[in-house]
Protein backbone atom coordinates (compact mmCIF):
# COMPACT_ATOMS: atom_id res chain seq x y z
CA UNK A 1 0.00 0.00 0.00
CA UNK A 2 1.53 3.31 -0.34
CA UNK A 3 2.50 5.16 2.35
CA UNK A 4 3.24 9.03 3.36
CA UNK A 5 6.53 10.20 3.50
CA UNK A 6 7.28 11.29 6.86
CA UNK A 7 10.60 12.68 6.99
CA UNK A 8 12.70 12.94 3.67
CA UNK A 9 16.85 13.91 4.27
CA UNK A 10 17.89 15.81 0.71
CA UNK A 11 21.88 15.14 0.56
CA UNK A 12 22.64 18.61 -1.57
CA UNK A 13 19.70 20.26 -0.83
CA UNK A 14 21.13 23.54 -1.43
CA UNK A 15 22.30 23.28 -4.67
CA UNK A 16 20.22 24.08 -7.74
CA UNK A 17 18.76 21.16 -8.36
CA UNK A 18 18.33 20.10 -4.18
CA UNK A 19 16.42 23.50 -3.82
CA UNK A 20 13.79 22.44 -6.43
CA UNK A 21 13.74 18.74 -4.61
CA UNK A 22 13.07 20.88 -1.29
CA UNK A 23 10.05 22.60 -3.22
CA UNK A 24 8.74 19.75 -4.89
CA UNK A 25 8.64 17.63 -1.50
CA UNK A 26 7.40 20.57 0.15
CA UNK A 27 4.45 20.72 -2.10
CA UNK A 28 2.97 17.10 -0.90
CA UNK A 29 0.27 16.18 1.29
CA UNK A 30 0.51 15.65 3.87
CA UNK A 31 4.05 17.18 3.80
CA UNK A 32 6.85 15.69 5.00
CA UNK A 33 9.80 16.66 7.15
CA UNK A 34 12.22 17.95 5.29
CA UNK A 35 15.82 17.79 5.83
CA UNK A 36 18.99 18.90 3.90
CA UNK A 37 22.31 18.01 4.43
CA UNK A 38 24.60 20.17 2.80
CA UNK A 39 27.58 22.04 3.75
CA UNK A 40 26.04 25.29 3.35
CA UNK A 41 22.79 26.73 3.95
CA UNK A 42 20.18 27.02 0.99
CA UNK A 43 20.06 30.45 -0.63
CA UNK A 44 18.34 33.08 -0.27
CA UNK A 45 15.77 31.96 -3.11
CA UNK A 46 12.85 33.78 -5.10
CA UNK A 47 9.35 33.06 -3.93
CA UNK A 48 8.68 34.01 -7.59
CA UNK A 49 10.26 30.35 -8.31
CA UNK A 50 10.19 28.54 -5.19
CA UNK A 51 6.78 27.98 -2.85
CA UNK A 52 8.66 26.83 0.72
CA UNK A 53 8.93 28.50 3.33
CA UNK A 54 12.64 28.28 4.80
CA UNK A 55 11.34 28.74 8.34
CA UNK A 56 10.09 25.06 7.95
CA UNK A 57 13.08 23.64 6.32
CA UNK A 58 15.77 21.89 8.99
CA UNK A 59 19.42 22.17 7.59
CA UNK A 60 22.16 20.15 8.74
CA UNK A 61 25.85 20.67 7.95
CA UNK A 62 27.60 17.37 7.17
CA UNK A 63 30.68 15.89 5.43
CA UNK A 64 29.44 12.86 3.39
CA UNK A 65 32.46 10.80 3.58
CA UNK A 66 32.29 10.42 7.68
CA UNK A 67 30.24 7.70 8.55
CA UNK A 68 29.98 9.83 11.96
CA UNK A 69 29.00 12.82 10.56
CA UNK A 70 25.98 11.00 8.83
CA UNK A 71 25.32 8.59 12.25
CA UNK A 72 24.55 11.84 13.75
CA UNK A 73 22.29 13.56 10.86
CA UNK A 74 20.45 10.19 10.33
CA UNK A 75 19.55 9.93 14.19
CA UNK A 76 18.14 13.64 14.46
CA UNK A 77 16.56 13.65 10.82
CA UNK A 78 14.98 9.90 11.32
CA UNK A 79 14.58 9.98 7.51
CA UNK A 80 12.28 7.47 5.60
CA UNK A 81 13.45 8.75 2.28
CA UNK A 82 17.36 9.99 1.49
CA UNK A 83 17.44 11.44 -1.45
CA UNK A 84 20.87 12.12 -2.78
CA UNK A 85 21.87 14.76 -5.12
CA UNK A 86 24.55 15.94 -3.69
CA UNK A 87 27.97 16.10 -6.73
CA UNK A 88 30.12 18.45 -7.81
CA UNK A 89 29.33 19.80 -11.52
CA UNK A 90 31.39 19.43 -14.52
CA UNK A 91 35.13 20.96 -14.94
CA UNK A 92 36.44 20.16 -11.88
CA UNK A 93 39.01 17.76 -10.78
CA UNK A 94 39.15 13.93 -10.58
CA UNK A 95 39.99 14.06 -6.54
CA UNK A 96 36.66 16.05 -5.90
CA UNK A 97 34.48 13.62 -8.15
CA UNK A 98 36.15 10.82 -6.25
CA UNK A 99 35.22 11.76 -3.08
CA UNK A 100 31.76 12.78 -3.50
CA UNK A 101 30.23 11.00 -5.60
CA UNK A 102 32.36 7.44 -4.68
CA UNK A 103 33.44 7.87 -1.55
CA UNK A 104 30.74 9.93 0.10
CA UNK A 105 27.66 7.81 -2.08
CA UNK A 106 29.37 4.61 -0.42
CA UNK A 107 29.44 6.08 2.80
CA UNK A 108 25.94 7.11 2.75
CA UNK A 109 25.02 3.47 1.99
CA UNK A 110 27.00 2.05 4.32
CA UNK A 111 25.63 3.82 7.07
CA UNK A 112 22.35 3.62 5.72
CA UNK A 113 22.42 -0.37 6.09
CA UNK A 114 23.61 -0.49 9.80
CA UNK A 115 21.46 -2.23 11.82
CA UNK A 116 20.71 0.82 13.92
CA UNK A 117 18.68 2.34 10.86
CA UNK A 118 16.92 -0.46 9.76
CA UNK A 119 13.71 0.67 11.30
CA UNK A 120 14.07 4.09 10.09
CA UNK A 121 15.71 4.43 6.54
CA UNK A 122 13.46 2.55 4.16
CA UNK A 123 14.17 4.25 0.84
CA UNK A 124 17.35 5.75 -1.08
CA UNK A 125 16.94 7.80 -3.99
CA UNK A 126 19.91 8.53 -5.70
CA UNK A 127 20.51 11.33 -8.59
CA UNK A 128 22.57 9.77 -11.21
CA UNK A 129 23.09 11.52 -15.02
CA UNK A 130 21.74 10.10 -18.40
CA UNK A 131 25.90 10.55 -19.40
CA UNK A 132 26.77 7.41 -17.88
CA UNK A 133 26.26 5.66 -20.54
CA UNK A 134 27.53 7.86 -22.82
CA UNK A 135 30.83 7.26 -24.70
CA UNK A 136 31.01 9.99 -27.22
CA UNK A 137 29.02 7.98 -29.78
CA UNK A 138 25.35 8.86 -31.04
CA UNK A 139 22.56 7.76 -28.64
CA UNK A 140 19.09 7.57 -30.50
CA UNK A 141 16.07 7.21 -28.20
CA UNK A 142 18.23 5.32 -25.84
CA UNK A 143 17.08 3.17 -22.93
CA UNK A 144 18.24 1.65 -19.85
CA UNK A 145 19.22 -1.49 -21.98
CA UNK A 146 22.29 0.65 -23.03
CA UNK A 147 25.19 -0.73 -20.77
CA UNK A 148 27.47 1.79 -18.92
CA UNK A 149 31.41 2.29 -21.78
CA UNK A 150 34.21 0.44 -21.02
CA UNK A 151 35.88 3.63 -20.57
CA UNK A 152 34.05 6.55 -19.42
CA UNK A 153 34.41 10.03 -21.59
CA UNK A 154 35.86 11.62 -18.27
CA UNK A 155 35.83 11.77 -14.70
CA UNK A 156 32.31 13.00 -13.70
CA UNK A 157 30.66 10.31 -15.62
CA UNK A 158 33.25 8.00 -14.56
CA UNK A 159 31.99 8.71 -10.89
CA UNK A 160 28.50 8.85 -11.41
CA UNK A 161 28.56 4.96 -12.92
CA UNK A 162 30.09 4.20 -9.77
CA UNK A 163 27.80 6.07 -7.65
CA UNK A 164 25.12 4.70 -9.18
CA UNK A 165 26.12 0.63 -9.27
CA UNK A 166 27.11 1.76 -5.69
CA UNK A 167 23.06 2.57 -4.34
CA UNK A 168 21.68 -0.09 -6.58
CA UNK A 169 23.79 -2.75 -5.90
CA UNK A 170 22.02 -2.35 -2.29
CA UNK A 171 19.05 -2.72 -3.15
CA UNK A 172 17.33 -4.91 -0.75
CA UNK A 173 20.15 -5.81 1.63
CA UNK A 174 19.82 -4.79 5.53
CA UNK A 175 15.83 -4.61 6.48
CA UNK A 176 14.86 -4.46 3.23
CA UNK A 177 16.50 -1.39 1.92
CA UNK A 178 14.53 -0.39 -1.74
CA UNK A 179 16.78 1.93 -3.91
CA UNK A 180 16.45 3.53 -7.73
CA UNK A 181 18.60 6.17 -9.70
CA UNK A 182 17.16 8.81 -11.58
CA UNK A 183 19.54 9.53 -15.17
CA UNK A 184 18.52 13.05 -15.90
CA UNK A 185 19.81 14.98 -18.87
CA UNK A 186 20.81 18.13 -20.12
CA UNK A 187 18.91 19.94 -16.24
CA UNK A 188 18.09 23.99 -17.05
CA UNK A 189 16.01 25.89 -14.95
CA UNK A 190 15.19 28.68 -12.14
CA UNK A 191 18.63 28.30 -10.20
CA UNK A 192 20.94 27.42 -13.13
CA UNK A 193 24.32 28.70 -13.43
CA UNK A 194 25.95 26.44 -15.63
CA UNK A 195 24.07 25.78 -18.92
CA UNK A 196 21.61 28.32 -19.94
CA UNK A 197 23.86 31.40 -18.39
CA UNK A 198 26.77 29.48 -20.24
CA UNK A 199 24.28 30.41 -23.30
CA UNK A 200 23.98 33.84 -22.89
CA UNK A 201 27.83 34.63 -22.10
CA UNK A 202 27.82 33.69 -25.78
CA UNK A 203 26.25 37.15 -26.52
CA UNK A 204 28.72 39.49 -24.74
CA UNK A 205 31.44 37.46 -26.52
CA UNK A 206 30.14 37.42 -29.96
CA UNK A 207 30.09 34.09 -30.06
CA UNK A 208 26.59 33.60 -31.77
CA UNK A 209 27.62 33.17 -35.49
CA UNK A 210 30.08 29.94 -34.35
CA UNK A 211 28.70 26.61 -34.58
CA UNK A 212 30.63 23.35 -33.41
CA UNK A 213 28.74 20.46 -36.50
CA UNK A 214 26.15 20.53 -38.51
CA UNK A 215 23.30 20.76 -36.17
CA UNK A 216 21.53 18.01 -37.49
CA UNK A 217 22.10 16.04 -33.71
CA UNK A 218 18.71 16.03 -31.87
CA UNK A 219 19.76 16.43 -27.79
CA UNK A 220 17.56 16.33 -24.81
CA UNK A 221 17.22 19.46 -22.29
CA UNK A 222 14.92 18.56 -19.27
CA UNK A 223 13.80 21.46 -17.32
CA UNK A 224 15.03 21.65 -13.51
CA UNK A 225 11.14 21.48 -11.79
CA UNK A 226 10.71 18.04 -14.36
CA UNK A 227 13.47 16.25 -12.69
CA UNK A 228 12.67 17.10 -8.98
CA UNK A 229 8.70 15.97 -9.93
CA UNK A 230 10.53 12.65 -10.62
CA UNK A 231 12.39 11.95 -7.62
CA UNK A 232 9.13 12.36 -5.41
CA UNK A 233 7.49 10.29 -7.99
CA UNK A 234 10.21 7.93 -7.44
CA UNK A 235 10.30 7.82 -3.71
CA UNK A 236 6.57 7.67 -3.40
CA UNK A 237 6.90 4.07 -5.20
CA UNK A 238 9.76 3.10 -3.18
CA UNK A 239 7.42 3.53 0.04
CA UNK A 240 4.71 1.76 -1.89
CA UNK A 241 4.25 -1.91 -0.73
CA UNK A 242 2.16 -2.86 -4.01
CA UNK A 243 4.90 -1.60 -6.01
CA UNK A 244 7.67 -3.91 -7.05
CA UNK A 245 9.36 -2.57 -10.50
CA UNK A 246 10.94 0.71 -9.30
CA UNK A 247 13.50 -0.36 -6.55
CA UNK A 248 16.83 -1.30 -7.92
CA UNK A 249 16.14 0.09 -11.19
CA UNK A 250 17.66 3.17 -13.25
CA UNK A 251 15.36 5.69 -15.20
CA UNK A 252 16.04 8.30 -17.71
CA UNK A 253 14.44 11.40 -17.02
CA UNK A 254 14.26 14.55 -19.80
CA UNK A 255 11.08 16.66 -21.08
CA UNK A 256 10.64 14.03 -23.64
CA UNK A 257 11.60 16.62 -26.76
CA UNK A 258 14.26 16.71 -28.02
CA UNK A 259 15.62 19.87 -30.21
CA UNK A 260 18.45 20.10 -32.60
CA UNK A 261 21.57 21.09 -30.09
CA UNK A 262 21.67 24.77 -31.28
CA UNK A 263 18.29 25.57 -31.37
CA UNK A 264 18.22 25.36 -27.25
CA UNK A 265 20.79 28.54 -27.43
CA UNK A 266 19.35 30.25 -30.53
CA UNK A 267 15.70 30.07 -28.76
CA UNK A 268 17.52 31.76 -25.48
CA UNK A 269 19.10 34.42 -27.63
CA UNK A 270 15.93 35.32 -29.91
CA UNK A 271 14.45 35.83 -26.11
CA UNK A 272 16.85 38.27 -25.80
CA UNK A 273 16.57 39.75 -29.13
CA UNK A 274 19.12 38.66 -31.09
CA UNK A 275 18.88 36.17 -34.17
CA UNK A 276 22.36 35.57 -35.86
CA UNK A 277 22.00 36.85 -39.46
CA UNK A 278 24.39 34.15 -40.54
CA UNK A 279 26.23 30.83 -38.94
CA UNK A 280 30.26 29.80 -39.55
CA UNK A 281 30.18 26.33 -38.72
CA UNK A 282 33.53 24.67 -37.24
CA UNK A 283 33.68 20.70 -38.28
CA UNK A 284 33.58 18.20 -35.44
CA UNK A 285 37.12 16.99 -36.43
CA UNK A 286 38.75 20.69 -36.46
CA UNK A 287 36.37 20.91 -33.05
CA UNK A 288 38.03 18.01 -31.82
CA UNK A 289 42.09 18.43 -32.53
CA UNK A 290 41.44 21.78 -30.83
CA UNK A 291 40.48 20.46 -27.82
CA UNK A 292 43.32 17.76 -27.55
CA UNK A 293 45.34 20.73 -28.40
CA UNK A 294 43.49 22.53 -25.22
CA UNK A 295 43.75 19.04 -23.33
CA UNK A 296 47.87 19.21 -23.52
CA UNK A 297 47.97 22.84 -22.90
CA UNK A 298 45.68 22.91 -19.51
CA UNK A 299 47.61 19.04 -18.46
CA UNK A 300 51.35 21.13 -18.64
CA UNK A 301 49.86 24.24 -16.49
CA UNK A 302 48.28 21.87 -14.19
CA UNK A 303 45.08 22.61 -14.40
CA UNK A 304 41.58 21.16 -15.75
CA UNK A 305 40.57 21.91 -19.55
CA UNK A 306 37.56 23.79 -20.26
CA UNK A 307 37.57 23.08 -23.78
CA UNK A 308 37.56 19.24 -23.90
CA UNK A 309 36.95 16.46 -26.40
CA UNK A 310 33.94 15.19 -24.23
CA UNK A 311 32.68 18.89 -24.64
CA UNK A 312 33.23 18.70 -28.42
CA UNK A 313 31.64 15.11 -28.80
CA UNK A 314 28.60 15.95 -26.24
CA UNK A 315 27.89 19.11 -28.54
CA UNK A 316 27.75 17.46 -31.81
CA UNK A 317 26.32 13.44 -31.06
CA UNK A 318 22.64 12.65 -30.98
CA UNK A 319 21.78 12.11 -27.57
CA UNK A 320 18.20 12.07 -26.79
CA UNK A 321 16.43 8.77 -24.91
CA UNK A 322 13.52 6.79 -24.42
CA UNK A 323 11.60 7.59 -20.92
CA UNK A 324 8.95 4.91 -21.44
CA UNK A 325 10.09 3.21 -18.85
CA UNK A 326 9.87 5.84 -16.29
CA UNK A 327 6.33 6.44 -17.95
CA UNK A 328 5.20 3.08 -17.27
CA UNK A 329 6.81 2.40 -13.44
CA UNK A 330 6.74 6.33 -12.26
CA UNK A 331 3.60 7.19 -13.34
CA UNK A 332 6.31 10.56 -14.97
CA UNK A 333 5.46 13.04 -17.47
CA UNK A 334 6.90 16.65 -17.53
CA UNK A 335 4.88 19.00 -16.27
CA UNK A 336 6.74 21.95 -17.46
CA UNK A 337 7.50 22.13 -21.35
CA UNK A 338 10.94 23.21 -22.64
CA UNK A 339 9.35 26.79 -24.46
CA UNK A 340 7.76 27.56 -20.20
CA UNK A 341 11.17 26.41 -18.97
CA UNK A 342 13.48 28.67 -21.01
CA UNK A 343 10.92 31.97 -20.05
CA UNK A 344 11.09 30.70 -16.35
CA UNK A 345 14.70 30.15 -16.31
CA UNK A 346 15.37 34.05 -18.06
CA UNK A 347 13.01 35.22 -16.08
CA UNK A 348 14.76 34.19 -13.36
CA UNK A 349 18.54 35.51 -14.62
CA UNK A 350 16.53 38.76 -15.21
CA UNK A 351 15.24 39.00 -11.47
CA UNK A 352 19.32 37.87 -10.35
CA UNK A 353 20.68 40.70 -12.03
CA UNK A 354 17.94 43.29 -10.99
CA UNK A 355 18.98 42.14 -7.27
CA UNK A 356 22.85 42.49 -7.63
CA UNK A 357 22.51 45.76 -9.62
CA UNK A 358 20.70 47.55 -6.77
CA UNK A 359 22.60 46.01 -4.15
CA UNK A 360 25.48 47.50 -6.15
CA UNK A 361 23.58 50.92 -6.26
CA UNK A 362 23.07 50.58 -2.19
CA UNK A 363 27.04 49.30 -1.79
CA UNK A 364 27.79 53.03 -3.86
Amino acid sequence: MPAPISSVLIIGGSGFLGCHLVDHFYKLTPRPEIHVLDIRPPPALSPNFYSFNPDDISFHKGDITDPDSLRAIFRVTKPDVIVHSASPVHGMGKDIYFKVNVDGTQTIVDVALEQEFWSTIKAVVYTSSASVIYDGSDLKNADETFEFPEVAMDAYNETKVLGEQIVLSANGKGAGLKTCALRPSGLFGPGDRQLVPGMLAVLKTNGTLFQLGDNMNLFDFTYIGNVAHAHVLAAKKLLDSDVSDVAGEAFFITNDAPVYFFTMPRTIWAHKGYVPKFIISMPRGVGMTLAYLSELFSKMRGKEALFTRFRVAFTCANRYFNISKAVKRLGYSPIVGLEEGVIKTLQWLDEEEAAKNEAAKKEN
